[in-house]
Formats: C-alpha cells, structure tokens, sequence
C-alpha cells in the first residue's frame, strides 16, 4: 500500500518558497536568453526519447519575452483548463489533481515560452490517466477535445523525464474523505476549495495533509460545523507530529492566503498573452502583426484626413 510519508512526492517534491522562486525565475531567464540568441523560444522534442533541440536562428528584432509574471498567468489559465478537461470527460477527481501536479512539476523545469502549454496540458491528462489506471487512447481524448492525438504522444517522453518518471503523486482530496468521516456537510464545499488550491503554489509547498486541513479550516470558518481547533489537538495527539500546533496553523493560513490572493487571466489578459507566446514561437506571426497595425494606423490617419476635409 502505497504511503505519503515514504514517497518521492514528499522527499522530492514539497519545496521552500525561495526553491519555487529561483525554478521559475531560472526558466524564465533560460527562455528569455534563448530568444534573445535564436529569434524564438519553442523547443524542438525527439518524440522517442524526449531529448531537445535548439530552435533555428530567425530575426529576434522588437521581441520582448514574457515576464515572470505572465508566466505564473498563462500556468494557471490551463490548470484551469485541466479541471475542465477532466470535468468533461467525468474523469474522477484523482486524475484531474494528478495531472495538474504533473503540469506544475513540468514547469518547474521549463518556460512556457519553451514548451506550448496546451499540449503539454493534454500530455498530462493523458499520463495521468494511464497512472491512475483508468486509461483513455491518446486517439479518445484528441477526438474528445477537438485536438491532433500526436501532439499528446509526441510530448509524453519529455513530460515523463521532466518528471524525473515519478509518477506516483497525492493529491489532497483522499486526505479529505479521510479527515471527515462523520462531517459530509463540509465534503462538497472543502472539495470545491480544493479545487481552488490546486491552481495556486500550494501544491508545491505543502503536504496534502496541510492542503486537506486547510480546505476544512477555511470552510469550517463559513458553516461553524465543529470546534475546529479542538479537532487540530487530537489529530496532533494521534499522529505525534514533529512541529507545534501554532506551525501549523500559520501553513494553514499560509495555503488559504495563497487561495484568496489566486489571480485568474481574463478574456483580455490570455489574447494579449496569447499573442505575446505565439510572438515568441512563431517568427512568421510578428511580420503579421506588423502588417495589422501599419494598416490599422494608416487607416486611421486617412479617417482623421477625411473628418478635417
């Protein structure tokens, strides 16, 4: 039976705040040098065995890479976007959380800039499917989903190295179940602040235990269920913990202050970003762009020319 306690999940993958800071800062820098050298940014991958390649020189004049910021954005519009997916498909919630730790994992290591986050978006729907053992052909969801299953199979090798293939992941939703036996009025509304968390850092900081409390401590708060610090002491009396209760309070808070300050991309935002990504990856989309607003200024100066006449 597989245990949290003993897993590469917790050894490997539950960082420091500043870890989580210098993975994206690093990849963001890597990205940025890289088309500032070659003009654009999008890897080329070996779909066999996952190794890349540089992009070709193009003509990088005028190209500004994303921010860090916009980054975080573009990350958490497609962990959305997985929920979705997953929603769609009914696929349980296991799969959904599995394959959004994947996607957070795989960015730790690379820019979006370098890898298109729509694909690998559907990579990590797809792995986590097969992990979770409820498998659906990369042909079932590309259909399901309007998309080209190749783009999902060429991009599984570097999903799984980039994963160093620790597949096994926990996410907080069993923890939950496990916390509230007799409590069923908080399951759904822990549940959908789950869902919440999973599109912030937490899962990258925080064990799923932490996640878990967090979500019954922040919906506790609304539905007055239960005494829930008194609850805190005997599970801490139970389970013989190496930190204080005070500790662990302040990561509960920690998770739920990551919740409430989750910035979601508007319409307007992901065009702009959009734009800016395919700008990055695509030479050819800049000259259209070029061409659009030189028409589009040219026009207006001949509208302006018109109303003085």
């Amino acid at each position: 039976m597989s245990d949290f306690r003993t897993s590469t999940h917790r050894e490997r993958w539950i960082l420091q705040p500043h870890d989580l800071m210098e993975s994206w800062a690093a990849a963001n820098r890597r990205a940025a040098e890289t088309l500032a050298q070659y003009g654009t940014t999008q890897m080329k991958v070996n779909p066999v065995d996952g190794s890349i390649d540089l992009p070709d020189h193009v003509d990088s004049s005028g190209v500004k890479p994303m921010s860090y910021e916009e980054e975080q954005l573009i990350r958490v519009f497609y962990e959305q976007k997985i929920q979705e997916v997953c929603t769609a498909f009914k696929f349980p919630h296991k799969i959904q959380a599995t394959a959004i730790i994947y996607f957070k994992r795989f960015y730790l290591q690379w820019s979006v800039m370098e890898h298109q986050p729509k694909n690998i978006m559907l990579t990590c729907v797809y792995a986590s499917c097969k992990v979770e053992e409820n498998h659906v052909s990369a042909e079932e969801l590309g259909k399901g989903i309007q998309q080209d299953h190749e783009i999902i199979l060429n991009n599984e090798m570097v999903l799984l190295k980039s994963l160093d293939f620790d597949l096994i992941v926990y996410a907080p939703y069993r923890s939950i179940e496990g916390f509230i036996d007799d409590l069923e009025e908080l399951h759904q509304m822990a549940i959908s602040h789950a869902d919440k968390m999973m599109l912030t850092d937490a899962p990258l900081l925080y064990t799923p235990g932490q996640l878990a409390l967090a979500a019954l401590h922040k919906c506790n708060d609304i539905l007055k269920v239960f005494d829930f610090e008194r609850y805190l002491e005997t599970i801490f009396s139970r389970q013989h913990s190496n930190c204080t209760i005070e500790q662990f309070v302040q990561s509960i808070n920690a998770i739920n202050y990551l919740v409430d300050q989750l910035k979601m991309p508007s319409v307007k935002d992901m065009r702009h970003l959009d734009r800016k990504l395919r700008h990055c990856w695509d030479p050819s989309s800049r000259d259209e762009h070029k061409k659009k607003e030189k028409k589009s200024k040219h026009k207006s100066k001949r509208t302006s020319t018109d109303a003085q006449l």
